[in-house]
């Protein structure tokens, strides 16, 4: 039952996110050519062009280490939380299944 409510809200959120893709590639069209054309003489752009600023917006004033998708912090912390919960046993386990390159026999 997990599983199923995991992909759910994987498709939700992707569908969310090719909407506001879609919504910010428009406005952000439909700002430079509003705008840029009249004030600097610079050309129209379309819709491919505006995500493509969007993009190299991101990437010059942002960077890539905080796109909202790299959760390794979320990560790290599920991991030393299931480390903390485990047996001794289970750690050992898990060291060895490492160590050999498998985690089953």
């Amino acid at each position: 039952m997990e599983h199923k409510t995991l992909s759910h809200r994987w498709l939700h959120r992707a569908l969310f996110g090719a909407l506001a893709l879609i919504v910010f590639g428009f406005v952000t069209m439909a700002l430079w050519n509003w705008l840029m054309p009249a004030l600097f003489g610079l050309a129209r752009v379309g819709f491919w062009q505006a995500l493509g600023l969007l993009v190299l917006s991101r990437v010059l004033f942002v960077g890539f280490h905080h796109v909202p998708w790299h959760h390794h912090h979320d990560w790290r912390e599920r991991v030393l939380a299931r480390w903390e919960q485990m047996t001794p046993e289970e750690r050992e386990k898990l060291r060895e299944g490492m160590r050999c390159g498998h985690g089953h026999d």
